[in-house]
């Protein structure tokens, strides 16, 4: 795992832009703390940070071979869980290794199939090849987007890096947000190749995008495709059992120590009772972790969304399981730290607005980061297997918009409620939602046959596999990558979601209950307690002096009228919100108080031009 970083000018020798290029590199330190190297030849450049997962002293980048034609060169982000066998494949057709990493198959496997590599590949990666040889640069992104992709083109050529910090260290890239780059901060749908930052894309999951003199192409090699389910129930258990056993065999391998984060919900909790039973049969344990707030179990209150506290599900797995398990504990104070705000923002690029929900998963994993390299994670279950409450909700299920915006209006308010009202009349985002909304279902082919109920339900699916888990995964690698933890996702596994995608509602809560076939495939391996167990979202925390640090911190940023911010946000809201005598109680209330304090937190941190008009 790692940090990728580039440029290419067909105009000019880029020997001389060596401090340009090390300043991009840099910005990727916290992605790859063990190692960096720069690669330049010509019109092309690139840079890498390094995160040693497999093969610590071989896996040096950038990696190049060198032909009779041209140097081939490569960085690359990610792991390739098929690497073995697609290295005994290259080795047949007589290709040489002397390292023992993924890195070395995937660059061999360009030389031996060109931008066709990325359909052999089984994993999550991103990665570009500088193609001497043509004068061309490939850049692959796998099929599911778990591993961030940015690129930046310019007039004679193109700027690309994993994360857009790295694209903003050239002076190329200027920091400017217009209104459509707004629009798509203040509504939850992740429009695909959106990168916010005005001139700057991002590379689609599952595309080739080829860059040469005549400009920029892209070929897309995955899509997620409906087709016949013809499987009865038992086979399609069986199958998904015998796919989450492979995942998770494959996605183990590692060089470092290696570890499961553990909510207690039932996505989570399979993929870490799996893990345990295969590293049970070589004599290891799993080491688990799981987050929790100061007084959170004794204090909690049930409500709509969050029915129980994780805390005793996750001893009932860890216990059965026999992990070796950890707790971290957070308290109100460190949640609410600006600091650990401005690690967040800084690691996102953007003001995600989820406050303690985001610092939470940082501090989570800054925790683990001092005992374990690589996460396994349950993310993505959801999406896979029809997990959450707007798959239920009769509401949500015939609102003609993105369902989880009708769930979250009702819950938490409008993400932009806070926006200053000439600013929402200008960005007018039900109008923005509405046509990303017409796009995202337009591609969304039927069955023959397939009753208007199935396929409401396969649209559904399909948009939260191809809008909405995406926000999740880039959030979650980029808060586990800003501590250098590797987090991988078994449930993203591209073979999985394609055959569970196309199995039928009626099949995919067959017992009247959220992820049934998640639950039955893996119910050998389960405590009773969360077999039974309702969903329950990513927790946040109870704690009302939590709440009066956002209002004290708003208060704050309220005595300063010149702000920036206040460009954006209604003053008068987030004053009432701020200045409640008791704690902010509400959810709405809340989230304007940390959309406020993220928006600040980002004009402070980035400067960006805004184009308010």
């Amino acid at each position: 795992m790692c940090g990728i970083t580039g440029w290419v000018s067909f105009d000019r020798d880029l020997t001389a832009e060596a401090t340009t290029l090390h300043a991009m590199t840099e910005t990727m330190a916290c992605r790859g703390p063990d190692d960096r190297g720069t690669w330049v030849e010509g019109p092309a450049a690139l840079g890498h940070r390094r995160l040693a997962i497999i093969d610590l002293p071989g896996g040096r980048q950038p990696m190049t071979v060198r032909t009779p034609e041209g140097t081939v060169a490569l960085v690359y982000s990610g792991e390739a869980y098929n690497f073995t066998e697609l290295r005994r494949e290259l080795t047949d057709r007589g290709h040489r290794f002397t390292t023992d990493s993924d890195t070395e198959v995937v660059l061999h496997g360009y030389l031996e199939w060109g931008d066709a590599v990325a359909e052999r590949l089984n994993g999550m990666y991103a990665f570009a090849v500088w193609d001497g040889r043509h004068d061309k640069l490939v850049m692959i992104r796998d099929r599911m987007g778990i591993k961030p992709f940015y690129c930046y083109p310019t007039p004679d050529g193109v700027l690309f890096g994993s994360e857009p910090k790295a694209i903003l260290a050239n002076p190329l890239a200027r920091p400017r947000v217009t209104l459509d780059g707004l629009r798509e901060l203040f509504v939850m749908v992740k429009t695909p190749g959106h990168a916010i930052w005005d001139g700057m894309r991002e590379v689609e999951p599952g595309t080739v995008v080829t860059v040469d003199r005549s400009g920029l192409s892209t070929r897309v090699y995955w899509r997620l495709e409906t087709r016949p389910h013809t499987d009865d129930r038992d086979t399609t258990i069986a199958t998904v059992r015998s796919l989450l056993d492979d995942i998770v065999r494959r996605q183990l391998v590692a060089d470092v120590p290696r570890c499961t984060l553990l909510s207690g919900g039932l996505d989570s909790s399979a993929m870490t009772a799996l893990a345990a039973r295969q590293l049970a049969v070589h004599g290891e344990k799993v080491r688990s972790f799981a987050v929790d707030f100061a007084g959170q179990a004794e204090n909690f209150v049930a409500d709509e969304l969050r029915g129980t506290p994780d805390t005793p599900f996750v001893h009932d797995v860890a216990r059965l399981a026999g992990t070796d398990h950890q707790d971290i504990v957070l308290d109100a104070e460190a949640l609410a730290d600006p600091a650990v705000r401005a690690q967040v923002i800084r690691a996102r690029d953007l003001p995600s607005g989820l406050g303690d929900m985001d610092s939470s998963l940082l501090l989570l994993f800054r925790a683990i980061r001092e005992k374990s390299t690589v996460a396994l994670s349950g993310e993505s279950a959801d999406e896979v297997f029809g997990g959450y409450l707007q798959f239920f909700d009769e509401e949500a299920r015939r609102a003609d918009t993105f369902p989880w915006l009708a769930m979250m209006g009702r819950h938490f308010g409008e993400d932009a409620g806070v926006v200053r009202a000439d600013l929402a009349k200008s960005l007018d985002l039900d109008a923005y939602i509405a046509d990303g909304y017409r796009t995202a279902v337009a591609g969304i082919d039927r069955l023959d046959g397939e009753s208007d109920f199935e396929y409401r339900m396969r649209q559904i699916s399909h948009l939260h596999l191809t809008r909405f888990v995406r926000m999740l995964l880039d959030r979650k690698d980029r808060m586990s990558m800003a501590v250098g933890l590797e987090v991988r996702v078994p449930f993203c596994d591209h073979r999985l979601v394609e055959y569970v995608y196309n199995a039928p509602w009626a099949l995919k809560s067959f017992d009247g209950r959220e992820k049934s076939l998640l639950r039955e495939a893996a119910a050998d391996v389960l405590p009773r307690s969360v077999y039974d167990r309702v969903k329950s979202p990513y927790p946040s925390t109870q704690d009302p002096r939590y709440a009066r640090a956002l209002q004290e911190q708003t208060r704050e940023l309220l005595a300063r009228p010149a702000h920036p911010v206040f460009d954006l946000v209604d003053r008068d809201r987030v004053r009432t919100a701020a200045e409640r005598e008791a704690p902010v109680s509400t959810q709405a209330a809340r989230r304007d108080l940390e959309r406020t304090l993220d928006l600040a937190g980002w004009l402070d941190l980035y400067s960006p031009e805004l184009v308010l008009s």
